[in-house]
């Protein structure tokens, strides 16, 4: 999940009620929390109580196809991925957090009692959670879907082509030796890396094996952050002081340039060495606007700066169908960027000049990126947009009721 890295932990839990009576009662209580990462909109509205209403009459009727998944305070918006005609609203109160649950119909949504399964496509939630406190990340590779449960420090691997069944998963499991805000993924060969530390540190990542015995360790990645594979299925995860690198059974630390640069939300893609990552070097800033992002190529263990001219926020970054770099800047442009040289390929512009609010909790521009397709929201204008990233073009834009600021969507294949 797309995240941001500010040091601290929050979680925000509210709940909602409504039933009807005929004869019997329907009632549907959902209580949604939120985990922030390391340090990272609360009401119901009439809208959203009547767009729950209308969900839990027309459960199963719908069938969306591609879904997008856009949260607004008080919901979920569910669009159609082509159109982005808005196919259902529905009702959850307080700030919800949304990531694909690894098919083309799935995503989860993070609870106030761990994860619950929305079946975008069909516009309902199903019977399946996860349960556990303060749900973190969720991860998608190689065929697998993971779950970090920061509350409990529970893993929960499974095949996510299962959950069209309608039941639960029946999957790996692990619990970290101590809770903590982590981030856990499944290398194709049945390895599972997954983070170290306590809810006051964390210092590093850890490898099991298939019986979750420790093939690898390196406590050498403090404030340790996001994760991200590239090409060859290195995977990386964010530092305080750069980023930390297993492939082919071995860690490998990559420094940064300054004492503190930091590294805590990275986007990788199988058609690329080269990941992408911020890269912040204030800690003591309330909130570091940078402008530079960092290139990290896995074959070589080096890292390169580059310069964008304008700031970013956690919810800027993207892969391309490609392996392009994406950035949202603060500018309104979606920068294009090749991975190998650092050069800016393409500015498409998308929507108006935007500042990242001190609250990592309120709307700003958002990313997602499935396919050909970059969407990009913008909250001030209540605006959803569909971006062809080969011609630069505009395909499709909403208006929505409300402003919008998580954005995701189902996504099919890793």
């Amino acid at each position: 999940m797309s995240s941001p890295d500010h040091r601290g932990t929050h979680t925000v839990i509210t709940s909602i009620r409504t039933s009807t009576a005929v004869g019997a009662a329907l009632a549907l209580t959902v209580s949604l929390a939120l985990t922030a990462c390391a340090g990272e909109d609360g009401s119901p509205s009439d809208d959203g109580a009547a767009g729950a209403s209308a969900a839990a009459r027309t459960a199963g009727a719908a069938d969306v196809k591609d879904p997008l998944v856009a949260t607004f305070d008080g919901g979920l918006y569910i669009l159609d991925g082509k159109s982005l005609k808005r196919a259902a609203t529905i009702g959850l109160p307080g700030f919800n957090r949304v990531n694909p649950a690894g098919d083309d119909s799935h995503v989860f949504v993070s609870t106030s009692t761990g994860f619950r399964l929305l079946d975008a496509r069909r516009t309902a939630f199903t019977d399946i959670a996860y349960e556990g406190a303060k749900p973190g990340h969720v991860v998608r590779h190689a065929g697998r879907t993971v779950l970090f449960s920061d509350g409990t420090g529970e893993v929960n691997a499974f095949d996510p082509a299962l959950l069209a069944g309608g039941e639960k998963p029946r999957g790996r499991t692990y619990t970290a030796a101590e809770p903590h805000h982590g981030v856990a993924v499944e290398l194709s060969n049945g390895e599972l890396l997954t983070t170290l530390g306590t809810e006051e540190k964390r210092t590093g990542a850890i490898v099991l094996d298939k019986a979750n015995k420790e093939r690898a360790r390196s406590e050498n990645c403090p404030g340790v952050h996001g994760e991200a594979a590239a090409q060859g299925e290195a995977v990386a995860v964010g530092c305080e002081d750069g980023v930390l690198i297993y492939k082919d059974g071995e860690f490998t630390k990559v420094d940064a340039p300054d004492t503190y640069g930091r590294i805590g939300n990275q986007a990788g893609s199988d058609k690329s060495p080269v990941l992408l990552g911020d890269y912040k070097t204030d800690p003591d800033a309330e909130l570091e606007r940078p402008t530079r992002i960092s290139l990290i190529d896995t074959r070589t263990a080096r890292l390169r700066l580059v310069d964008l001219g304008t700031s970013y926020s956690f919810r800027s970054l993207g892969r391309g169908p490609h392996g392009e770099a994406l950035v949202l800047g603060t500018d309104g442009a979606l920068r294009v960027i090749d991975p190998a040289t650092g050069k800016v390929e393409k500015k498409i512009p998308v929507v108006d000049a935007w500042q990242e609010p001190l609250d990592w909790q309120q709307a700003r521009p958002a990313l997602f990126v499935r396919g050909h397709t970059a969407y990009v929201s913008e909250p001030g204008k209540r605006a959803l947009h569909a971006v062809d990233l080969a011609s630069g073009d505009r395909t499709a834009s909403v208006t929505l009721p409300k402003a919008t600021n998580e954005l995701s969507g189902a996504v099919a294949g890793h």
